[in-house]
């Protein structure tokens, strides 16, 4: 194997020491997610926190105001439920981030010293998480591995049965709240980027009914209503060519579609009682949250300030609560009462994070319609063009938004503008952008990107002797993939945990990527050879010009490391100039002194490429 350079890690980036202060705060800064409670005893809550220096489970008793760790492992833990009666957390134990593992249970006062969390369902198979649904006597379990999708259900603590098997993509969807319904998502027409749903009977695990939409339109079950013996589903649609909502009587087999004044997408959630939802409204990356009565069909909007709301729920006496933040304003999460006034609920221990500059919008006209690009300047700037960082997100299934982030304000305090594209492929802006990379992905996208770029060279805001492309995941890929495609656009090249090989990575990933790439492309390799070579990274490896750093994971299962060494292999072979971090860890990393390392190795590489350092 090559021995590959290794990325430099200086002690510090800025000379300037409130500077140097500053940036490291905003990445200590403790973080938490929104607590989740347990449907029989709402003073139990579970919450992810980066608190302790790694991403962690946390209990938090309600009732006494006190909160426990649940879990201490080197690489973090990122998913947890709770029991409905509250007296049992469930968790998900990977190895080394691998994101393979099982679920193991322990209870919510914690664990008698010494002892070891147990396995949460006897009879299950360690595997890739494919939904889980934990009822008071049902647990239903789903497994995706090189076999496919298989669901298991248990009673009690009894032993678990397969009651769903197939080589498609696929897993738990939801579990009615009497547990006699069980929705499994489904991908058996062979495209689980529109997925179909299927609902069991838990009796006897024989199919009382089903729907899809029909190729290119995907049906999401979001949650049964949470109101004992109502059987009826929330669904997300998209039938109208946007995500949107209805309401699937399966009992009935009726629907109520659900038709709201609201420019943008929606998702939502059951108020408790189960006559309204909480919708969730996305529009030009930014959300609102509102409340649709099912009775009447009135939609009120909620008082919550501009930004982006994470996730939200109510609780049963009618509270709203949400995390929040926008990009200038660290996160928090926030209780808006029934009477209408509002208040952090919960805050992090320590110090908050520093804020940092707001984000603008840009729209930019092109002949594949218009592209919406988010951009930052750092806030004491000079006039005229400044280095600029293209920072491509991951996914695709995904935006950016205007949120908080400590790596965009980071890249800013160097003296770099940011500039996001949510190129063709984001979520957010309708379902024929989002599917339009289908069949070319990547150089679909990067017609985006290059457009923008355009734009962000004329009118003024980048120095185009200047930009980076930059990335993680998706957005990884995208950057390698435009240093070679677009050479003469970039001065350098960002790529976190990239695909770098498309043939290599598909043999070595893990088989939902497999599925996602085979919908995304239209079939596999061995079907479409030529197609996964004009879109992969390596084919233009010869034609990249400038620096390049990519960080990978030794244990990822989504971008696995051989396909990037065969990409970096290349460059050597050439005696291109670029830089290798590797780290023992999966997709990414949960532990915050990694993500500060991280961060600062890639601005380090990025000013020395530019001649700023």
């Amino acid at each position: 194997m090559t021995n590959h350079p290794v990325a430099e890690v200086p002690d510090r980036l800025f000379t300037d020491d409130a500077t140097e202060a500053r940036w490291r705060a905003r990445f200590h800064a403790a973080r938490l997610s929104l607590p989740e409670w347990a449907r029989d005893a709402p003073d139990r809550t579970v919450y992810t926190s980066n608190a302790s220096g790694v991403w962690e489970v946390y209990a938090w008793d309600r009732a006494t105001d006190t909160h426990r760790r649940v879990t201490d492992r080197p690489n973090g833990t990122l998913h947890a439920v709770l029991t409905p009666d509250g007296e049992h957390i469930w968790w998900f134990a990977d190895t080394d981030g691998d994101e393979f593992g099982s679920w193991v249970s322990e209870p919510f006062g914690g664990r008698p010293a010494g002892a070891e969390a147990t396995a949460a369902v006897k009879g299950t198979k360690p595997g890739y998480p494919a939904g889980i649904e934990v009822g008071r006597d049902l647990r239903a379990v789903g497994v995706a591995d090189d076999d496919g999708t298989t669901v298991f259900l248990a009673r009690g603590g009894g032993e678990a049965e397969v009651v769903y098997r197939d080589e498609h993509d696929g897993g738990v969807a939801a579990l009615s709240q009497d547990e006699t319904l069980l929705a499994i998502a489904h991908s058996e027409h062979g495209d689980n980027r529109h997925p179909a749903l299927r609902v069991l009977a838990t009796a006897d695990a024989s199919t009382l009914a089903e729907k899809w939409d029909g190729k290119g339109k995907g049906l999401d079950a979001i949650a049964f209503s949470p109101v004992d013996g109502d059987q009826r589903l929330l669904v997300l649609h998209e039938r109208r060519g946007r995500e949107e909502l209805l309401i699937w009587d399966v009992a009935a087999d009726t629907e109520h579609e659900i038709t709201l004044d609201l420019p943008g997408e929606v998702t939502a959630d059951w108020y408790t009682d189960g006559t309204a939802l909480l919708v969730a409204h996305t529009h030009e990356a930014r959300n609102s949250l509102h409340r649709y009565d099912i009775t009447t069909g009135e939609l009120s909007t909620l008082d919550t300030p501009a930004g982006t709301i994470g996730s939200a729920h109510t609780r049963p006496d009618g509270t709203v609560e949400y995390s929040w933040s926008s990009a200038a304003d660290p996160a928090v999460v926030r209780a808006l009462f029934a009477d209408g006034t509002e208040r952090v609920l919960l805050t992090p221990p320590g110090e908050r994070a520093p804020g940092s500059a707001p984000l603008a919008d840009a729209f930019v006209e092109t002949p594949n319609g218009r592209v919406h690009a988010l951009v930052a300047r750092p806030q004491d700037a000079p006039d005229g063009p400044l280095p600029t960082v293209f920072s491509l997100h991951g996914g695709p299934h995904a935006a950016d938004e205007d949120r908080f982030s400590a790596y965009r304000a980071l890249w800013l305090d160097a003296g770099f503008a940011v500039v996001h594209v949510n190129y063709r492929g984001s979520t957010g802006y309708g379902s024929a952008w989002r599917d339009a990379i289908e069949g070319r992905p990547g150089l679909t996208e990067l017609a985006d990107v290059a457009a923008v770029h355009a734009w962000a060279v004329e009118s003024g805001l980048a120095d185009p002797r200047q930009c980076v492309v930059n990335g993680a995941s998706w957005g990884g890929y995208l950057s390698l993939l435009a240093l070679g495609t677009q050479p003469d656009l970039w001065a350098a090249g960002v790529a976190g945990v990239p695909v770098a090989d498309y043939l290599a990575a598909y043999e070595d990933e893990m088989e939902p990527l497999r599925a996602f790439d085979r919908a995304l492309f239209g079939g596999s390799p061995d079907e479409l050879h030529d197609r996964y070579v004009e879109c992969s990274p390596i084919t233009y490896v010869d034609d990249v010009k400038v620096p390049v750093l990519v960080l990978a994971g030794e244990n990822d299962p989504r971008c696995p490391i051989r396909q990037i060494d065969n990409y970096l292999d290349r460059l050597a072979e050439r005696g291109a100039p670029y830089e290798m971090y590797r780290y023992d860890a999966g997709h990414g990393s949960l532990v915050v002194a990694e993500t500060i390392k991280q961060s600062l190795i890639e601005v380090y590489f990025a000013l020395r490429a530019l001649g700023l350092r």
